[in-house]
């Protein structure tokens, strides 16, 4: 079965690393959207926080954003998964690593979770923060 390992992680610190040994997957950077942080209200909460998915959402730019994401990672998981790949790795940055790319890598998983069987490890580096289903 394919594992999918989705981060959120802050550019600040570096991509994360490849721990399958593949070298590398997907990284896409949030940094292009709108960001909570820089708002006194938001910056004790991360993208799992309601009123943060409320303003990432409000526009719609994070949701664009996402479809695109959306149509090449499914694309490649279908792939991976008729080629019998155990591995892909999908990394999403922004400035902290704790609304945006949270966000994003959040809903990236709930996402192949409805349309692929996988098993989704999610890690959000910055909050530190591991699972796996």
């Amino acid at each position: 079965m394919l594992l999918v390992t989705i981060y959120s992680f802050s550019f600040k610190r570096g991509i994360p690393s490849d721990e399958s040994g593949n070298g590398g997957g997907y990284v896409f950077d949030c940094r292009s959207t709108h960001n909570p942080g820089k708002y006194d209200e938001y910056k004790q909460l991360t993208g799992l926080d309601q009123p943060v998915v409320d303003f990432l959402e409000k526009d719609g730019e994070i949701l664009t954003f996402l479809e695109n994401v959306y149509h090449l990672v499914d694309h490649h998981v279908a792939r991976f998964i008729e080629r019998d790949f155990t591995n892909l790795q999908v990394s999403f940055g922004c400035t902290g690593g704790q609304h945006r790319s949270v966000y994003c890598a959040e809903r990236l998983a709930q996402h192949l979770k409805e349309r692929f069987n996988v098993t989704i490890r999610l890690i959000h580096r910055e909050q530190q923060i591991d699972k796996t289903w």
